[in-house]
């Protein structure tokens, strides 16, 4: 997973997949959009106006992930 933000747009973008893949975005309100794999996996999570949604630029963000099993080697 990689987390990226742009503070010139103020756009945080959520990828969840490594790699390229052919994707459709699928919009979900004027600022977040999913971008999905032909079989509905979500690829990436868009937020635009991000400080909106309640991101804030200049501070420590903190991700915490639930249940989520290690890769298999």
């Amino acid at each position: 997973m990689k987390i990226t933000y742009d503070p010139e747009v103020d756009a945080l973008y959520i990828r969840l997949v490594e790699g390229p893949v052919e994707v459709i975005t699928r919009q979900l309100s004027d600022d977040i959009a999913l971008n999905c794999t032909g079989d509905g996996r979500i690829v990436g999570i868009e937020i635009l106006d991000a400080s909106d949604h309640g991101f804030q630029a200049g501070h420590e963000q903190t991700v915490v992930v639930h249940n989520l099993a290690p890769a298999s080697a």
